[in-house]
């Protein structure tokens, strides 16, 4: 994939991404008065179009003419910037899942435990309530390889972002801190499910789910076993 060159209706402009005109008003329009765009800028179309269309229709569902027909180019165009379908969508799923984690990373800035685990929630709902596109294009199931890998690698990923938080909460407690990877995958997992199911029926609101997911996670570290003990039949 060549990111950097301009598709064939945009060959006007120059090799340093400006058009070759006085005027810094609208792009310029050729003979059917459609939009002339730089390499770059034809490039982010592509991709915005990309997203909403595959969040509408997944990944099977999606056709290179119809991405091409919305953004008012010809095939060639899309296979030019991409390479294909695939392509595009890699593209477009690692940039969702690098915005979800920056998002998450970059609100773990309280300093009590709980504080931490509210801020981590919120962010996942965040994401979820502002980019909904790139949500359902996560959770779904992807059909080639990204550079960031699948939405479980993006979750462990996060997970281990929590896993220092229980590490400390761990050892405070007196609890074997080398069990807190297995814990921090459990709690982000359960945010992550909480969130899809969120996404559905949007009720009860934002800040409410958050609280109570929180409620949840917290009472249970609040209450755990040092060392739990199944009490069933099945005990191994």
């Amino acid at each position: 994939m060549n990111g950097s060159n301009p598709d064939s209706a945009d060959s006007a402009d120059s090799a340093d991404g400006r058009r070759p005109t006085s005027s810094p008003a609208a792009p310029a329009r050729g003979r059917a008065g459609r939009v002339r765009m730089t390499g770059k800028q034809r490039r982010e179309q592509l991709l915005e179009i990309g997203r909403t269309v595959f969040a509408e229709r997944g990944y099977d569902g999606t056709s290179v003419e119809e991405i091409a027909e919305r953004a008012g180019v010809s095939k060639p165009v899309v296979y030019e910037h991409f390479g294909g379908k695939e392509g595009l969508y890699a593209v477009v799923v690692d940039r969702e899942m690098q915005l979800l984690l920056d998002m998450v990373t970059g609100a773990l800035t309280g300093g009590h435990s709980r504080e931490l685990l509210e801020q981590a929630a919120f962010a996942l709902m965040d994401y979820i309530d502002t980019s909904t596109d790139g949500f359902k294009i996560l959770v779904r199931d992807s059909p080639v390889a990204q550079s960031t890998g699948t939405f479980a690698s993006l979750i462990s990923d996060i997970a281990t972002q929590v896993e220092d938080i229980l590490g400390l909460e761990f050892k405070a407690r007196g609890f074997d801190a080398r069990l807190a990877p297995m814990y921090s995958q459990m709690l982000v997992g359960m945010v992550a499910l909480t969130g899809q199911w969120w996404l559905e029926v949007r009720k009860p609101q934002k800040a409410e789910v958050a609280a109570h997911l929180v409620n949840l996670a917290w009472h249970g570290l609040e209450g755990m076993e040092r060392h739990p003990k199944l009490v069933g039949e099945r005990q191994n």
